[in-house]
């Protein structure tokens, strides 16, 4: 009997190191790696036959430089897209994490189509690989920040290993698989097509649901956001899951959406906005909000056509900065109910924020600081009265 309660002590212990999202994720992940690498098989052997392997006209050194030139284009594109989107990749682990997997589909389908068009083999190659460059960067850093998420117990490193095996086992499947499925349609491009694209639209599929799956509990832009607001009309904070199925995980959805329908209120901030590029009357008027409004923060905020730029101190720490960015989602929401806004802003900021904070912790958030792209931009202001 004390044996048995020492068994259920465990497994409640192992159970209780992960959070409750990470199964859903792991079997919808486990099934879209599977068909991932059934369609490597049939994309590398295209892409194999298109190089001229098993073909007597077919040199050693001509197809080396493909290959070369192939994997020297994936790593600049690698290096290019982390130097342009790096920052990013935190901050919507959702969205990227399905921008990895189409980019990936659009490598293999690019691999795929090579022998079909021999002409351009170098730059349909070339562009695939590109493809795949992004999947490794955007993949690598948006597991990395899932690892963290799923680890309650300070454990990433034992998920990080169970994930990888994990793969590894999908990896072995899915390669027996595909070297059946290409044995089995070699020879009948229609079989082939027709499997890639069904597996290439179950893939797509499973990303979707395993992203759906997922909880995060920490604050970017748009969790922020749908808080504040639910928080300001109700006086309460929705936990993870509630907010969950209300955040765009589609990529670039914003784009398209606001042809048909206004901005969201996080779409009105520009946080870490540069001040040199104001004009002289905007920077008096930022002078004046500093000597008043804004004496005792680390930001400073300036309402101009609709839209709220922050400005962060030089000083400032993350803390600060989740601060200014509440703050000025405050004054989005206040845009067209009042007249004062900077004034009825600091008052519901003093009266409301710390116990927005607070309900935040308790609701499973964690609210020490807001995921967002590097502030590039800071400044340094003192405050004083005004020169004479």
């Amino acid at each position: 009997m004390g044996t048995g309660m020492e068994e259920d002590s465990r497994g409640l212990c192992a159970g209780g190191s992960v959070t409750p999202d990470y199964v859903p994720f792991q079997i919808w992940d486990s099934l879209q790696g599977l068909s991932t690498y059934i369609r490597s098989m049939l994309s590398t052997q295209a892409l194999l036959s298109a190089i001229g392997v098993g073909e007597k006209s077919a040199t050693v050194i001509g197809a080396t430089f493909q290959w070369f030139l192939r994997d020297f284009m994936g790593m600049l594109g690698g290096i290019l897209f982390t130097f342009y989107q790096g920052s990013n990749l935190d901050s919507n682990a959702k969205m990227w994490r399905l921008v990895a997997d189409f980019m990936n589909d659009i490598g293999m389908l690019m691999d795929l189509l090579s022998p079909l068009f021999p002409s351009a083999l170098i730059a349909i190659v070339c562009l695939g690989s590109v493809s795949r460059s992004f999947t490794g960067v955007a993949s690598g850093a948006t597991r990395a920040a899932l690892t963290q998420h799923f680890a309650l117990e300070n454990n990433a490193a034992d998920i990080s290993a169970k994930e990888g095996s994990q793969e590894t086992v999908a990896t072995m499947t899915g390669m027996a698989l595909g070297m059946l499925l290409a044995h089995i349609t070699r020879g009948h491009p229609f079989a082939v097509w027709f499997l890639f694209l069904s597996l290439t639209i179950f893939h797509m599929y499973a990303n979707y649901k395993a992203v759906q799956c997922l909880s995060l509990t920490t604050l970017n832009y748009e969790r922020s956001s749908i808080l504040l607001q639910y928080f300001m009309q109700s006086g309460k904070v929705l936990t993870p899951e509630q907010v969950s199925p209300r955040e765009h995980i589609f990529p670039f959805w914003a784009r398209w959406r606001r042809l048909i329908k206004p901005k969201l209120q996080h779409e009105h901030v520009r946080l870490g906005a540069k001040a040199s590029r104001l004009a002289h009357s905007d920077l008096m008027v930022l002078a004046e909000l500093a000597r008043s409004c804004y004496k005792d923060a680390k930001y400073l905020l300036l309402e101009k056509q609709g839209d709220i730029y922050v400005f962060i101190h030089k000083h400032a720490n993350p803390a600060d900065i989740l601060k200014s960015y509440i703050h000025s989602l405050v004054i989005a929401n206040l845009m067209n109910k009042s007249k004062s806004l900077h004034t009825h802003s600091q008052l519901w900021m003093n009266e409301q924020y710390p116990i927005f904070i607070e309900k935040l912790r308790s609701a499973g958030w964690a609210a020490e600081r807001l995921l967002s792209p590097a502030t590039v931009w800071r400044a340094h202001w003192v405050h004083g009265p005004a020169n004479s």
